[in-house]
């Protein structure tokens, strides 16, 4: 992610003019209003993500910027913009609604439409921009849920906000096939905790909803490797579709549900072996959900070419 501006690196005199142009330049055209005689500290960073615009924005100086009709009149992008508040409270207002988000909670907003955004003390955000073609859901539903807050208790909530954090803070480490990938969760993710919210689930489209499905049914999965007792049985039940249409999901990756716990599994006790330490590899297996050890030593040897102790070993030489 390419760093636009920090304040810190300008004279006092040109930071205001500064910040205003690499706002405008990056965000689209906006009226920012700040106190002229506040010193203005803070930074922002903008990259892409495939389709999806991704920024951050740091600031210690309260400020708002607005999207007026004029604005829209002049130059219009068809985006919608999502808004994560990292830290602070940003105050997001559109349509008559008004929202002042806490800490991992994110809101969707129109760029096509008249918005303010406001921050009156410390903030950092992340800010993505979504073409509004790729988004999939009916305009007049999201507008029912702009400016609104969503948050991670549950639901795709839970799955989408890490998510926003952790590709707002590397996304330039990825691949670019990995970053168009990524994009369609982003939006498949962000379109669900929407649905959700909205009770339109059915909304989606059939392949996005079976693709949001599926990362659920990996993070329940990943909460729960340490239950020997996990099957498909239980993680079926857990996101409330049937045995058989949870295998039809792990089918299109050509996989087995089965197979994807134990896999899981096993990656988890080979990161800790590579790490190093003493504790015993019984232990180890067992936290991750496979008690037996010699069951656990065939199966990792078949995974990666060794038994997990001398594996253990090869990685301290290393």
């Amino acid at each position: 992610m390419a760093v636009l501006i920090r304040t810190g690196d300008l004279p006092a005199k040109d930071r205001h003019d500064a910040w205003k142009t690499i706002v405008c330049d990056t965000l689209g055209p906006l009226d920012l209003r700040i106190d002229p005689d506040a010193p203005l500290r803070g930074a922002i960073e903008f990259g892409r993500l495939g389709p999806v615009g991704v920024g951050r924005v740091r600031t210690s100086t309260p400020h708002s910027v607005h999207r007026t009709a004029g604005l829209i009149h002049r130059d219009n992008p068809e985006h919608y913009r999502v808004v994560l508040a990292i830290s602070g409270s940003p105050h997001l207002a559109q349509d008559g609604r008004a929202t002042q988000l806490s800490r991992g909670e994110f809101a969707i907003y129109d760029f096509t439409r008249p918005y303010e955004l406001a921050y009156d003390s410390a903030v950092q955000l992340a800010v993505f921009s979504i073409p509004r073609d790729l988004l999939a859901l009916p305009m007049d539903s999201v507008a029912e849920l702009s400016a609104l807050p969503i948050g991670s208790e549950s639901g795709a909530g839970a799955l989408a906000v890490p998510l926003l954090r952790r590709v707002a803070t590397d996304h330039e480490t990825y691949a670019p096939g990995s970053a168009a990938r990524l994009s369609t969760v982003v939006m498949d993710l962000v379109g669900a905790a929407i649905a959700e919210r909205l009770e339109l689930t059915r909304s989606l489209p059939a392949d996005s909803r079976q693709r949001t499905l599926l990362l659920q049914v990996h993070a329940f999965i990943e909460r729960h490797l340490g239950d020997p007792g996990l099957d498909p049985g239980q993680v079926a039940a857990a996101n409330h579709v049937s045995v058989r249409y949870l295998h039809r999901l792990f089918e299109a990756e050509n996989t087995t549900v089965a197979a994807w716990i134990r896999q899981r599994r096993l990656e988890r006790c080979r990161a800790e072996l590579a790490a190093g330490g003493d504790e015993p590899v019984s232990t180890i297996a067992a936290r991750w959900g496979l008690p037996d050890s010699a069951h656990f030593s065939r199966l990792f040897r078949r995974a990666y070419g060794m038994p997990p102790a001398e594996y253990r070993r090869a990685g301290a030489v290393r």
